[in-house]
């Protein structure tokens, strides 16, 4: 059975994404690889509940309130990918996971390989935006 994940788009009024770096731990999947926050979904949560949780232990933030972007049909998960307005002043975020956050323009966020498959996410969610 495949897992399920929960993973947030965080866009702001320059049109960016917020991606985070992923720890450059060998033992990992995508090592080193920028990647959309989230994680997995536990047993008892809704997808909603994962992706607070998440962003709560991630980089103490309150996403409650954001709203289902799309779900995906992914070969090893089905993800469930939220998006909210923030405009975080990084420098103020206090990381537990990752190396750095980051925010990327559409050709940016393009020129990155992304952990995960999330390629396909961004690329879906600039087109249903600036389409």
């Amino acid at each position: 059975m495949k897992h399920r994940g929960a993973s947030i788009i965080f866009h702001n009024n320059s049109h960016q994404v917020l991606l985070v770096l992923r720890d450059n731990i060998p033992t990992i999947p995508y090592p080193g690889l920028w990647d959309v926050p989230g994680g997995h979904i536990e047993d008892n949560e809704t997808p909603e509940e994962c992706i607070v949780r998440e962003m709560q232990e991630e980089i103490e933030v309150t996403v409650e309130g954001c709203t289902l972007f799309r779900v995906y049909e992914f070969s090893d998960r089905t993800e469930y990918v939220f998006m909210k307005h923030a405009e975080f002043e990084l420098k103020k975020i206090i990381l537990h996971e990752g190396q750095m956050l980051r925010w990327f323009s559409r050709d940016e966020a393009g020129q990155v390989e992304l952990a995960y498959g999330f390629d396909k996410v961004l690329e879906d969610y600039f087109s249903s935006q600036f389409a």
